[in-house]
């Protein structure tokens, strides 16, 4: 099933999905037919200008949300969070698909309204991702800073397109779930979502400020696609460092820009990040697999175990026996 949509600030995504369902909308929530699935998307207008989309439903087919990015000014952010049990795939307008990892760095995206995005979810598993949408407007006077940094000001007074990716910790993904539990006669309802939905901004917009950026770059439709291949070829063999005149010339970038708008995005270098997803693979392979220390340390390419084990610990603040144990 294909749903495809203008990002404008204006757009009820919710009348869009319904059509594409020919299902109602009644008071602000679809509900999946079985015949579909099942599930809901809720709205939540918070204001005129900032609202609040819950996606959470399973379908019996495949998924794809088109995002076209609008032609207007990038005068509208949306901050997507996706916390999916199974993998969902993001295909760059080349049709390269890369599928997201164990590595939550793509769980949080923010994004002004006038870039493209293709995201499949598919068929038969739960689809659980929640939208904040608001005007760089309100966003600046709900932040209340005198001087923000230029990534926040990139932001909230956007001149050009901009991405950003941030991972998610589990306090957030608590407040995610909270945030999808019904709350049908509540006089207060209004109230709980906007004090989630402004906790869980506060939680991004602190994150973003965290990586001190000196200053912020341009960025188009084309880079966006470049690092997208820039990242799966860092991930795609966590045992290998990655080589930076191969990435560079894979993405058809200068190392500079390269190295650039990769840490303005993904909020790191590219070598930290390489470690950081190797650790997160480590930790993933001595818990859920069963694998033992030294499977781990070789398939992620260390000759030197205790090189390993310092590293693991870092991450971690556990040895990698003891991470395993559960202790």
């Amino acid at each position: 099933m294909l749903v495809e949509f203008v990002t404008r600030p204006q757009l009820n995504f919710m009348t869009v999905f319904a059509e594409a369902l020919n299902v109602p909308v009644i008071n602000n929530e679809l509900q999946i037919p079985p015949s579909l699935g099942e599930g809901f998307v809720r709205r939540v207008d918070l204001k005129d200008d900032f609202r609040l989309l819950i996606h959470r439903y399973k379908l019996k087919e495949e998924l794809i949300l088109k995002r076209i990015g609008s032609k207007d000014p990038a005068s509208f952010i949306s901050v997507i969070f996706y916390s999916n049990d199974e993998p969902v795939t993001l295909i760059t307008a080349d049709r390269k698909q890369e599928q997201f990892t164990r590595y939550n760095d793509l769980a949080i995206q923010i994004a002004s309204n006038n870039l493209d995005s293709i995201i499949t979810f598919p068929a038969n598993t739960e689809i659980y991702f929640t939208v904040v949408g608001i005007s760089a407007v309100r966003l600046e006077s709900l932040l209340e800073l005198d001087r923000p940094d230029p990534t926040i000001e990139a932001i909230t007074n956007p001149k050009e397109s901009f991405l950003f990716y941030e991972g998610m910790s589990s306090e957030a993904q608590m407040a995610l779930k909270q945030l999808s539990e019904p709350q049908a006669g509540n006089l207060l309802t209004n109230f709980y979502y906007r004090v989630k939905v402004e906790s869980l901004l506060y939680y991004v917009f602190n994150k973003l400020h965290s990586r001190q950026a000196a200053g912020h770059s341009t960025i188009n439709k084309a880079d966006v696609e470049k690092l997208t291949l820039i990242r799966a070829a860092v991930l795609n063999d966590l045992g290998q460092p990655p080589s930076l005149p191969e990435l560079a010339k894979l993405g058809g970038m200068s190392e500079t820009k390269m190295k650039e708008l990769f840490r303005q995005v993904f909020g790191d270098s590219i070598y930290n990040y390489y470690q950081t997803a190797r650790m997160e693979e480590a930790a993933y392979l001595l818990k859920y697999k069963n694998y033992s220390v030294s499977e781990v340390g070789y398939q992620l390419g260390f000759s030197n175990l205790s090189h390993f084990a310092r590293l693991f610990e870092r991450h971690h603040q556990q040895k990698p026996k003891k991470y395993a144990s559960g202790g």
